[in-house]
């Protein structure tokens, strides 16, 4: 009896955080739909909607996407409880042997995706960003930063504007120097032989420019994984070019804590910080 309740439990907890609906990604694109990337829809109920839609980049060192339950569908089940529709996106990684630029191909088709199906999804186009944790908060920045190098061009038409309204970047990897890189995720994205020109390109901090989405920027002084100082020198580089931007800087929390309260520390707020700021950018009202 216990063990049946204790099942109960957890698959009523299951269900709770099981997406809506799955989505392959590349299933339309005939010279893509063996490629397994997949979207995870979880929509609002229809008395909360805001039109704001967000698509949610795991972390994982580019390497896997192990932590998709807490940096992905927790994430998603409090944005649709915002009203916002959540996209979690399960791109692509290096243990199934992709590098650069299958993940870029993947944010990009995702945002192409939710944009031509935003009638059916009741979304508003000028309002769907990116948010992604850790090595997803790398991949978020590459699409508010690259949306004019269309990486989908000769995969699949694109007529819908590839610019994300807003970036979420949550204790990212930023920098590919040697001084701040997180190594294992640069390896994976850029493969072992990459070149010092792919070094500086895909360092986030060398190419802000003031026309990018506004940014949303959170990390931890404590971080164990990533540095916290690639952090701060994005949210410089974002002061100098007058991005519009948030920069959160705890000095407790870890890292890899996504929206979990109890492994966050005093950073646990930071999601309601994060709505605050959707509000005065003008994405979400008051």
């Amino acid at each position: 009896m216990k063990k049946c309740l204790l099942l109960l439990t957890a698959l009523l907890i299951f269900s709770k955080l099981s997406a809506q609906q799955k989505v392959g990604l590349w299933k339309d694109v005939p010279t893509m739909k063996t490629e397994k990337a997949i979207l995870h829809v979880y929509e609002p109920a229809d008395s909360l909607r805001t039109g704001v839609s967000i698509i949610v980049c795991p972390g994982g060192s580019y390497a896997h996407l192990a932590g998709i339950a807490w940096e992905g569908f927790n994430v998603a089940k409090w944005l649709k409880n915002q009203g916002i529709s959540a996209f979690v996106l399960q791109y692509r990684t290096n243990n199934k042997g992709y590098n650069h630029p299958a993940m870029i191909q993947d944010v990009q088709r995702a945002i192409q995706w939710v944009k031509e199906h935003s009638a059916q999804y009741q979304i508003d186009t000028g309002k769907v960003g990116v948010m992604g944790f850790s090595a997803g908060g790398h991949l978020s920045l590459m699409a508010g930063i690259f949306y004019d190098e269309n990486y989908l061009q000769e995969l699949t038409p694109t007529t819908v504007s590839l610019k994300p309204a807003f970036v979420v970047s949550a204790y990212p990897v930023v920098s590919m120097q040697d001084d701040l890189a997180h190594f294992r995720s640069r390896k994976s994205l850029l493969g072992k032989q990459y070149t010092k020109e792919m070094q500086d390109k895909f360092s986030m901090e060398k190419q802000i420019f003031s026309a990018m989405p506004p940014v949303f920027l959170m990390t931890t002084k404590d971080d164990p994984v990533v540095k916290y100082e690639n952090s701060a020198l994005l949210a410089g580089a974002l002061q100098e070019a007058g991005v519009d931007h948030q920069f959160l800087l705890y000095d407790m929390g870890g890292h890899g804590f996504g929206m979990n309260a109890k492994r966050s520390g005093e950073a646990s707020a930071w999601n309601l910080v994060f709505k605050d700021w959707l509000m005065k950018i003008g994405i979400l009202k008051y």
